[in-house]
């Protein structure tokens, strides 16, 4: 069971590695790195949330989160506010730019998860999602207990 672990983690690091130094060649002309992008995917989705849930969605602590907004923030992409209703709330909202560079980022994802999947039947892609969906879904219920 000891060449499992090593084995899991070994890949699980590799595709990670391999996956951040694409995404960040594929955007460094617009000035997103490895550790921006996520954020920008999760306000496609849900502008305008709390920079906590943000935090929450991706299993980032707060301190990370932060740097990661302000770097979005200090490049144009995203602005931060208050919530008019709870000033204790900072909202993250997509600036024009943010919203503008969305095709260039999704082509870049669709292009990496080419590469990772070219190799695989349908049927081993479905697979793979699947199992990768539950591993999540495991490892989060793990983090929350």
């Amino acid at each position: 069971m000891g060449k499992t672990y090593y084995l899991i983690g070994k890949y699980n690091s590799i595709l990670y590695r391999l996956s951040q130094a694409y995404i960040s060649a594929e955007l460094k002309e617009d000035a997103i790195g490895s550790g921006q992008y996520p954020f920008l995917l999760i306000l496609y989705q849900q502008d305008g949330i709390p920079q906590e849930e943000l935090s929450c969605q991706l299993s980032i602590d707060k301190g990370t989160t932060a740097r990661a907004v302000s770097k979005l923030e200090a490049a144009g992409y995203v602005q931060r506010k208050n919530d008019p209703d709870d000033r204790r709330l900072n909202r993250v909202y997509l600036t024009t730019k943010g919203r503008e560079i969305k095709p260039k980022l999704y082509e870049a994802l669709e292009k990496w998860t080419h590469v990772m999947l070219q190799d695989l039947s349908q049927d081993e892609q479905s697979f793979l999602l699947r199992t990768l969906e539950k591993v999540v879904a495991s490892v989060q219920k793990h983090h929350r207990e």
